[in-house]
């Protein structure tokens, strides 16, 4: 299981319509999110996947939160195949990535309540209470580096 680590001008088109494509079957099909997903945020992204073939089953985007660059947020973290160790193997070649190509303390993560316990194998502790985002429970989590 190889990982893909690109900006979004590095993204072919095929790499970016398979990764909306995606986002809209978990978020928008899966979990019926109603939001807009294309936002201009995918245009300042470290955007992290894993394909097989040409289909992505697994993904997330890295950003800058802060403006001092100190602290890089998650989001729109995916995996279409569960039970595998896909989202593990996503999440630690991608906090790898985050950490050569971004250069941050912090990486912060609004977290489904439900994924509590596997960003926590990683390191990230809640910081938090309760909230809720799209009509999910989520909490804040942050992973010092």
């Amino acid at each position: 299981m190889n990982i893909t680590v690109k900006t979004f001008d590095e993204l072919t088109t095929t790499e970016l319509y398979e990764i909306l494509k995606a986002r809209a079957e978990i978020f928008i099909m899966e979990q019926n999110i109603n939001y807009q997903d294309m936002d201009d945020t995918d245009y300042k992204s470290l955007h992290c996947f894993i394909q097989e073939g040409n289909k992505v089953i697994a993904y997330l985007r890295a950003f800058y939160k802060s403006e001092d660059k100190s602290v890089v947020k998650i989001g729109r973290v995916l995996t279409l195949e569960h039970g595998k160790g896909i989202g593990r193997v996503l999440l630690e070649e991608s906090i790898k990535a985050i950490k050569e190509k971004m250069q941050c303390n912090m990486i912060y993560i609004e977290a489904q309540k439900h994924a509590i316990g596997f960003y926590e194998k990683f390191g990230f502790v809640v910081t938090s209470g309760e909230f809720m985002e799209e009509g999910i429970v989520h909490v804040a989590m942050e992973l010092k580096i």
